[in-house]
Parts: structure tokens; sequence; C-alpha cells
């Protein structure tokens, strides 16, 4: 099974994805960036959900480190956030995102489709 990190700091979105995703993926969460930065060293995920607004870190700062450190700098890393304007997407697969979605997920299916896709890009 494969393993997903999912990077929130807001209850009600974790919870909300760990329904949309928990009957296919085996799920490690953490609540702010300096966790989800050391989980993703410690557990090596296949893939991460990363939110942009989080205490500690900020999600770009975690990906920034994640993309130095060797183990780990080929994981897949979806940008959650609430953060749409025009040009955010663009700005986030700049700064090294494979993919984002924005808050909140309204559709499930679409998430799902995408993180087959990036887990089964290895």
């Amino acid at each position: 099974m494969y393993k997903i990190l999912i990077v929130e700091d807001n209850a009600d979105n974790l919870a909300v994805l760990e329904a949309f995703l928990e009957d296919e993926y085996e799920l490690v969460n953490a609540e702010d960036g300096k966790k989800g930065l050391d989980l993703a060293l410690s557990q090596k995920p296949d893939l991460i959900l990363l939110d942009i607004s989080l205490p500690e870190m900020d999600g770009t700062e975690v990906l920034a480190q994640i993309r130095k450190i060797d183990e780990i700098k080929d994981t897949p890393v979806i940008a959650l956030t609430a953060h749409a304007m025009l040009g955010d997407k663009e700005k986030f697969l700049e700064l090294g995102f494979n993919a984002y979605v924005s808050k909140p997920i309204i559709d499930d299916e679409t998430l799902l489709e995408l993180i087959e896709t990036l887990i089964k890009k290895d």
C-alpha cells in the first residue's frame, strides 16, 4: 500500500482528506511544517500533500528543504492551498511542486486521479 504524508494544520481539511484517502492509502499526518519535514524524512512517503499556510515553516519552505535531501528530493509533492488567485498555480509549480490543488477540495475523484498519476510515475 502506498504511503501519503498529509501536512495540514486545519482539522476539518485533514478530516476531509483522510475520508477521501484512508481506504486506498496508508496515511501519516503532521500539523506543522517542521513536523511535516521530519516525517517526510523518517517515513519516506510515496507522495506528500502539503498545505502552504502552516505554522513553524510554510509549505514553500518545507518543499525547498525536501528538494535538498537526496533520500526524499524526488518525492511528488502536491500544493494544497486556499490561495487561488490568477497565477498562483503557475507560481507553485515553478517553485517545484508537482501539482496544485485549491481548497476547499470538493472533487475527490480529480484529487485521487492526480495522486494515482504522480505515484505511478516512478
